[in-house]
């Protein structure tokens, strides 16, 4: 009974916020909370990471992360591209994630991959880690709603650097070029990572396939990817636009900032900003994306106690800690300005067919290879 007490209160937790969020914002509140529990519960069960992905890619010819992620990108670009094309989702009008293209992207995603290899992880796997009980992740967690912060604070300096419009693929060159053009891309990187591992150690790790017997409790990683891509799919068509983590982190942090009262936030040029302005205002609850990342990291707390692996270390190496303060920092920086993290920018962006996305990829890499080469520094040991 004791073992179960830490799931029953994250049942409990999730139950209540539920009831509230419902009674005080409405059912579509209460389902975006329930979809970011979803979305947590499976980045935990099937140990879904992007920043582990590109690491076992880069450092060891392991194609199975990448691979699962061309998978869920196919499926959300086969649906989400057409029902933003068209503003409606099964009745629900909805909208993509389209941001201009230019050098802060190029600055923000490198610099966001180095942070994912130095602080442990990506938005999203940050979020449910941490969530799991990694005191590590707690810290970049911390710090990486720091450096978001500290890149709203700084936006006068990069926000007008050189940038093509806000440019939407399928509207330039057509939804069926964009589509066709898009899964053959993802077929490509798929055959390229399935052809790279197999050179590399004469055998492919599958997929779609239960993982090795120790990680018993592991989903498949094709498994977690079909769930992610179909509650992202839920997301659209609830929240009106695709599923975002970064953009909730410079609010909560200059909600902070407001509180102790060593600025004033609603002055920063960020947050003057006619499209912020009115997130910046409302109640936090009232945010979408603080809701489904509240939801999620209480998914994640849930399934880690189900798999009796909520078990905190407190004593981590200095170095370990100093990695995580840096990474944690260059996330939050690189995620606002290159308008999103690799949830925000990387899947979203692709899903919406934004340029942006697209652009995000080969400096997001680069910054994972460059973080990857400083990695032994701190001592960390993958």
């Amino acid at each position: 009974m004791t073992k179960a007490l830490p799931a029953l209160m994250a049942v409990s937790l999730l139950l209540a916020g539920a009831l509230w969020l419902a009674l005080a914002h409405g059912g579509n509140h209460a389902l975006l909370w329930a979809l970011g529990a979803a979305l947590g519960f499976t980045l935990y069960r099937g140990a879904f990471s992007f920043a582990g992905g590109f690491r076992q890619l880069l450092a060891e010819g392991r194609g199975a992360g990448l691979r699962a992620q061309m998978l869920m990108l196919a499926i959300l670009v086969s649906i989400m591209l057409p029902a933003i094309q068209a503003g409606t989702l099964a009745g629900a009008p909805v909208r993509g994630i389209v941001f201009p293209a230019g050098i802060a992207v190029i600055i923000g995603a490198f610099i966001f991959g180095i942070g994912m290899q130095l602080g442990g992880g990506c938005a999203s796997g940050t979020l449910y880690t941490a969530a799991g009980g990694n005191t590590r992740m707690v810290l970049t967690l911390m710090f990486f709603i720091a450096g978001a912060t500290l890149a709203a604070y700084d936006a006068e300096r990069w926000a007008d650097l050189p940038a093509l419009p806000a440019t939407s693929l399928p509207e330039l060159i057509g939804l069926w070029p964009a589509l066709l053009g898009s899964l053959s891309i993802f077929l490509l990187v798929a055959l390229g990572a399935r052809a790279l591992e197999q050179r590399r150690h004469g055998a492919i790790e599958p997929i779609f396939s239960k993982p090795a017997p120790d990680a018993p409790r592991r989903w498949p990683l094709a498994v977690a990817a079909i769930i992610l891509a179909a509650l992202n799919i839920i997301t659209l068509w609830a929240a009106g636009r695709p599923w975002v983590i970064t953009a909730s982190f410079p609010l909560w942090g200059s909600r902070l900032v407001a509180e102790i009262g060593w600025d004033e936030p609603a002055f920063w040029a960020f947050w003057e900003d006619p499209t912020r302005t009115e997130a910046f205002l409302r109640p936090l609850l009232a945010e979408r994306s603080s809701v489904m990342n509240f939801g999620l990291m209480l998914g994640a707390f849930f399934a880690a106690c189900l798999a009796a692996r909520f078990k905190p270390e407190w004593r981590l190496p200095w170095r370990h800690c100093c990695a995580s303060v840096i990474g944690g920092l260059l996330l939050g920086y690189g995620a606002v300005m290159a308008s999103g993290c690799n949830i925000s920018a990387y899947v979203a962006g692709i899903a919406s067919g934004s340029l942006h996305g697209w652009l995000w990829i080969l400096p997001g890499l680069a910054g994972n290879w460059a973080g990857l080469k400083l990695r032994p520094f701190f001592r960390l040991d993958r």
